[in-house]
């Protein structure tokens, strides 16, 4: 769902600053729009069709109709003379990031100033700028395929009490704590394994032999007591192996923990937020100007393309982080740090701009 963030401003010059401003930060140039202060031509959007021609098109399709009230209140600051300045952004992060940026350049109250227009509007909480949704609707029942579009009043804009702001100063904090995980650890089976045993051993046996003798002799006197009926019986015996088994316990497996304590270094970042405060010149847009047209205009390019660097190079003067260095030991940072905020733009070309802007801002 793409958001629209809608401000009005007294003059052209505070206005044509947040447009400048919001271009730095990375909002694309066709989505940044600049009325004309009246039934003229817009200028930084490159359409075709001018915004103060298509105004009132434009705030009927985004509030819903030309006889709502936010429409009716843009159309009469236009007619006014007033500069509106709307940003088309594609989530609402980014929508309240642009709003962020407008804020530090004093667009108007629009219900105070719709209140002394009209007399009978009822405005609700001041604001610097409206942030609006806007959401595409197609398909038609005719054959078209004509889109709609509607617009809401954001919530969550920052609330004023006797013309203050509070801006939080947030700062993170790193908490260590522990906890206890699985690392592995040892399985033991238990099994029984059978190994095949041989062993010798001699064993006795007794066997009877019987053997019969053919005798021929006459029988002796003393012998005749066994001329009789008679019964001898002999056994015979043998050893046999008997097999015992015993069980004898030859090693043992010791299972425990070892406990042991290490220190671990935890290395991690924690985020704060920083306020810069940015003295702002009434003539700085004049300023820069004449020093474009002095040492650039003949390059190429418009003043447009250079005054997000001028500006750059004023803002970081009264940074935190770079304040009361010379420029030589900051330019580093102040390259890395451009590049990441406009990746298109090149340093070196841009270079003399933001150092001028910086020592506006320091001499």
């Amino acid at each position: 769902m793409e958001h629209t963030l809608v401000a009005v401003f007294d003059h052209r010059g505070d206005a044509q600053q947040a447009l400048d401003d919001l271009v730095g930060a990375g909002f694309s140039r066709q989505h940044v729009r600049l009325s004309d202060g009246g039934p003229g031509r817009a200028a930084g959007a490159g359409e075709e069709e001018s915004f103060g021609a298509g105004i009132k098109h434009f705030f009927t399709d985004l509030f819903g109709g030309d006889r709502s009230e936010p429409a009716r209140m843009y159309s009469e600051a236009i007619a006014r003379g007033h500069y509106v300045l709307t940003v088309t952004a594609p989530n609402e992060p980014e929508v309240e990031r642009a709003a962020d940026i407008v804020e530090r350049h004093g667009p108007v109250d629009i219900d105070e100033h719709a209140r002394q227009w009209q007399g009978a509007m009822q405005g609700g909480d001041a604001m610097r700028g409206q942030a609006l949704s806007q959401q595409s609707a197609s398909g038609s029942s005719q054959g078209g395929g004509a889109g709609s579009a509607q617009g809401a009043a954001m919530a969550g804009s920052q609330q004023r009490a006797a013309d203050t702001t509070a801006i939080p100063v947030i700062q993170e904090e790193l908490k260590i704590g522990k906890r206890e995980v699985q690392r592995g650890g040892v399985r033991i089976y238990q099994r029984i394994v059978q190994t095949p045993v041989s062993e010798s051993i001699g064993l006795r046996e007794e066997h009877i032999n019987v053997e019969r003798r053919a005798v021929d002799k006459m029988v002796d006197p003393a012998d005749l007591a066994a001329f009789q009926e008679n019964t001898i019986e002999l056994r015979e015996t043998a050893e046999e192996a008997v097999v015992e088994k015993t069980a004898r316990m030859v090693e043992e497996v010791i299972i425990g923990k070892q406990v042991t304590q290490r220190q671990e270094q935890i290395n991690d970042t924690v985020r704060h937020t920083e306020v810069d405060i940015e003295q702002i010149a009434p003539d700085d847009d004049a300023y820069f100007r004449g020093h474009w047209s002095s040492n650039f205009a003949r390059g190429g390019g418009s003043y447009d393309d250079y005054a997000p660097a001028y500006r750059y190079g004023s803002s970081m003067a009264g940074s935190a982080l770079y304040r009361g260095r010379p420029w030589e030991e900051i330019e580093t940072g102040l390259r890395t740090n451009w590049e990441a905020r406009n990746p298109g733009s090149t340093w070196e070309k841009m270079k003399a701009a933001i150092r001028h802007g910086w020592e506006r801002m320091t001499s």
